[in-house]
């Protein structure tokens, strides 16, 4: 990967996130998220993977013994390897990431990872449209 200055714009930061967690997600899980929005602000990074479940995630997840399963899968993930992502978050931005989390709602299929320098982030998910 090539440096990247601290003075790059939100929108080019967010789109080479976005193209780097899909490689990991895809890389970690042999599925590839349908699609990935990252949202950079000044003190926070959210991505999320949209429709990030595999197929076997998905019909595990129809009851909530098995969502817990998916969450808990999908967390552990996340621990073993947001190191990885981390460092992409920090050279993009060039600021050292305080925090990091996932959330994971297997009803849709999002995961959601959040970075953050010491905010609080509150995160809303949205129905979609139609």
């Amino acid at each position: 990967m090539t440096s990247t200055s601290s003075a790059e714009s939100p929108d080019s930061i967010s789109k080479e996130l976005a193209g780097i967690a899909l490689a990991m997600q895809t890389e970690r899980t042999g599925h590839a998220p349908k699609a990935v929005t990252v949202v950079a602000g000044p003190e926070t990074v959210v991505v999320t993977l949209h429709e990030a479940l595999t197929p076997a995630e998905k019909l595990l997840a129809r009851n909530a013994a098995g969502a817990a399963k998916v969450e808990e899968y999908h967390r552990a993930l996340f621990a073993v390897s947001c190191d990885e992502l981390r460092q992409e978050v920090q050279r993009l931005t060039g600021q050292k990431v305080r925090e990091a989390a996932v959330v994971v709602e297997p009803a849709t299929g999002a995961i959601v990872h959040a970075f953050t320098s010491g905010t609080l982030v509150q995160i809303f998910q949205l129905e979609p449209r139609g």
